[in-house]
């Protein structure tokens, strides 16, 4: 990716309010040879600028409505997040959706009811979920998604042990790392609000 794609590589989602959602790629300094060179920036990470509390309100109302109108929609019981970035974004959909949720912590904590999972490109690679997760419906929430390999993993993880995994939301969907595929053929449907 040339230094022009990354300056030009912006996307805004409009919503049926004329809202506009922002995400761009940022080359990453000093990263190692596993990790990615790309970050994804956007309204909720605070990088950019300032994030006032009606854009985290207006982007959980948005990307839950994106879920409840997806073709594949199932009510969830549950909502998990991924840390770091899974965070806001999901308290946003707690907020919308007014259901409870969950974080996938990058914390080994002696806890019982703790399914470990990889996020591959990460400089830590270790995520863990903690609590009995049986016969719950849950939707993963996240910021971005890009290769699908961090989700999949935790997909088969949360089936491991005996959720089920109604679908994957993200506010924004880098459409370089092929993403799409690995999930289809999970069965787990994705919704974004944005591609880039």
């Amino acid at each position: 990716m040339t230094a022009e794609d990354l300056t030009t590589a912006r996307s805004v989602h409009t919503a049926a309010d004329g809202s506009g959602y922002d995400a761009r790629r940022v080359r990453r300094l000093g990263v190692g040879p596993t990790a990615r060179e790309v970050r994804i920036v956007h309204e909720l990470d605070g990088i950019l600028s300032e994030v006032h509390p009606a854009t985290l309100l207006r982007t959980g109302q948005a990307l839950w409505q994106a879920w409840c109108r997806h073709s594949a929609f199932t009510m969830p019981d549950l909502l998990l997040g991924l840390d770091a970035g899974g965070i806001l974004p999901t308290v946003a959909v707690a907020l919308a959706s007014e259901l409870p949720y969950r974080l996938a912590w990058k914390l080994d904590l002696d806890l019982p009811d703790k399914h470990q999972f990889s996020e591959l490109h990460a400089r830590r690679t270790e995520v863990f979920t903690y609590g009995d997760l049986a016969r719950t419906r849950v939707l993963i929430v996240d910021d971005e998604i890009t290769t699908g390999g961090t989700l999949a993993n935790l997909v088969d993880v949360l089936r491991g042990a005996d959720a089920e995994v109604v679908g994957i939301a993200c506010l924004i969907e880098d459409t370089t790392g092929g993403a799409r595929p690995p999930l289809q053929s999970l069965g787990v449907p994705l919704c974004t609000l944005t591609h880039l």
